[in-house]
């Protein structure tokens, strides 16, 4: 799991890199598919990757609208503020965790039992579908998109260190 979430964080750093570059009518361009443009996604991204870990912790989720974060900068200082918790969230993660349950109410009042396990692998599954996007985009302006390889990076050599 926290390998998955440290793979997640490295990509978005690259992207953020390779978006310096890109002028700022590009990243806010509404594009086909995904929740509007480059820069909206990547916001996306980092709001549903916090969001889903507050209600893990039972707190409250973020209602704020991009509106506020149209800039590359205003994004990533989002992103700073928000992965702390995430991260020291992630990085308490144990096994005992997995199968605990959450009862979420759906936008038509139902109520649906999630398992936490299900939750982080879904929001480390929903920034990678995201990815996937952006590369497209990338590619129809000109540029070719950050890497999506997980070998190389050195993570799980990373978490052997760690234990």
């Amino acid at each position: 799991m926290k390998t998955l979430f440290t793979y997640n964080w490295m990509v978005r750093e690259d992207w953020y890199k390779w978006c310096e570059d890109v002028p700022l009518e590009e990243l806010l361009k509404v594009r086909t598919g995904g929740v509007g443009g480059i820069l909206h996604t990547l916001f996306h991204i980092i709001d549903v990757e916090w969001s889903w870990i507050r209600v893990l912790k039972g707190k409250p989720d973020f209602q704020e609208s991009f509106d506020g974060y149209k800039s590359l900068e205003k994004v990533k200082e989002l992103d700073e503020l928000f992965k702390k918790e995430v991260q020291e969230f992630v990085g308490s993660w144990e096994s005992g965790l997995e199968n605990k349950l959450l009862q979420e109410t759906r936008q038509d009042g139902s109520i649906e039992t999630l398992t936490w396990g299900e939750v982080m692998r879904h929001t480390i599954a929903h920034e990678i579908h995201h990815v996937g996007q952006l590369s497209v985009w990338f590619r129809e302006i000109g540029k070719q998109p950050v890497s999506a390889n997980l070998i190389g990076k050195g993570l799980t050599i990373l978490e052997e260190l760690k234990k």
